[in-house]
């Protein structure tokens, strides 16, 4: 992994370098990859409190490290993360643990990178005295309890947050999620993924949601953690307009992130807050403190970093309106989405699906998930209606792939829990508060047991 703003140091003189940083990120069709990130809450297996850093994280990193023979990540000599070949393992503000999967060919290889770390985590974390639970939103932390995780970046967003929004210590302490990092091919290609990956967000919103608790009870929500994105910063979080507008594209998304404030700008191994600023103003060397100053391409690259919304845009496309959940959910999610845009007649039949969907439809079906999910009315029948037809779309786009696994069997198998909620039954957050009500007597702390990989 690079440092932030080393990876190219080609300074900006035009905005069609910006385009030009996305559309270098266009591969054939056979080159096409798969990408997985999932997160999970640790906790202390006595009384299930967010692990601290010191003595429980950065133990945890430090023996990982030593016996996988990973290189760390450092920041200011503090360890906050792990390379390995092809993976690597961050730590988002609150201690929660991230595997950034590889660059891999077909879901069943997302599978043995995630089975792995499950056994990682298994073999490591109890002699620490900590287990890791991948659930939407914390079921019973205050955001008092959490331990801010020592990274120069989080600093800066750590100030920052409460200046623009209300619930930006929630969603940098108290959130979770599961993405897939999925190519594009060209220009249209881009585009027809992205308006498709955002229309359908809502509805992966729904099927994923895993996070019906907030300090120990249930509030109502049955995804707390995308509930709580509605008011982080809305200045780069959401859905941007310009997705569904005519002439959407490379040039449209650059422009897009400059208007996007920016956090910081890395220089000589540090983060220099410039919290609030103008990437435009950036560019015309006319940002206080680096004036006269052209910022980089690499510099551009990690402001990309910094915009939040629920489908991004790198060299590559980010779908991350889900919750995270249980190990088979975190297969289903990179397998939904390979399903609808690897194969080119998924695709057309789920841009046909949605491509009467108005901006203003989106946003207001993203408001409603979060409380109601897939009981939400769509079209002629509910959300839930149009699951069916959209996992069945993936599941076709999955079999005309044909990546088998050594039994024999497709990429279709890791589609089966989101086929069994299309089919009515319960979504992970459904299923948690029937426990709730049922088996555990109202206490919530059951769900760490029971959730832990």
């Amino acid at each position: 992994m690079s440092n932030p703003g080393e990876a190219d140091a080609t300074a900006i003189t035009s905005a069609s370098q910006l385009a030009a940083w996305f559309e270098a990120g266009c591969k054939p069709a056979d080159e096409f990859r798969i990408g997985t990130e999932h997160e999970s809450f640790g906790f202390t297996l006595s009384g299930y409190q967010p692990p601290r850093y010191e003595g429980g994280i950065r133990p945890l990193l430090e023996t990982i490290g030593a016996e996988e023979g990973l290189t760390p990540i450092l920041d200011r000599g503090n360890p906050i993360g792990l390379t390995g070949k092809n993976f690597s393992i961050s730590l988002e503000p609150g201690g929660q643990f991230e595997l950034s999967g590889g660059i891999v060919g077909s879901l069943h290889e997302t599978k043995a990178e995630i089975d792995a770390h499950i056994a990682r985590v298994h073999r490591v974390a109890p002699r620490l005295g900590l287990g890791f639970a991948p659930l939407g939103f914390h079921p019973t932390a205050r955001q008092e309890d959490f331990d801010w995780m020592p990274k120069g970046r989080y600093a800066i967003m750590r100030a920052y947050m409460p200046k623009v929004g209300s619930r930006g210590f929630d969603m940098m302490l108290r959130t979770c999620t599961v993405q897939a990092n999925l190519d594009f091919s060209s220009e249209a290609d881009m585009v027809r993924k992205m308006r498709v990956g955002y229309a359908l967000q809502p509805l992966a919103t729904a099927l994923f949601a895993n996070g019906p608790f907030r300090e120990g009870k249930p509030d109502g929500m049955l995804s707390n953690r995308a509930e709580t994105w509605l008011d982080v910063d809305n200045a780069r979080s959401g859905i941007p307009r310009a997705v569904f507008e005519e002439g959407f594209g490379f040039e449209r998304y650059a422009e897009y992130l400059l208007d996007v404030p920016m956090y910081f700008v890395y220089r000589d191994g540090r983060y220099i807050d410039v919290s609030g600023r103008s990437f435009r103003d950036f560019m015309a060397g006319s940002m206080a403190g680096f004036e006269g100053q052209a910022p980089t391409i690499g510099d551009y690259a990690d402001h990309a970093t910094t915009a939040f919304p629920d489908v991004r845009l790198k060299r590559f496309i980010e779908t991350r309106g889900a919750d995270s959940g249980n190990p088979a959910m975190l297969l289903a999610q990179p397998a939904l989405w390979t399903g609808l845009f690897y194969d080119d007649a998924a695709l057309a039949a789920a841009h046909a699906l949605v491509r009467d969907i108005s901006y203003e439809q989106v946003i207001a079906l993203r408001e409603a998930v979060p409380r109601s999910g897939l009981d939400i009315a769509f079209g002629k029948g509910t959300l839930r209606d149009l699951a069916r037809e959209v996992v069945a779309i993936a599941a076709e786009g999955l079999r005309a792939r044909g990546r088998l696994n050594a039994a024999g069997e497709d990429e279709r198998l890791y589609l089966a829990p989101l086929q069994e909620i299309a089919d009515g039954g319960p979504t992970q957050a459904e299923y948690w508060l029937g426990r709730y009500h049922g088996a555990w007597h109202g206490d919530v702390s059951r769900i760490f047991g029971e959730a832990a990989f």
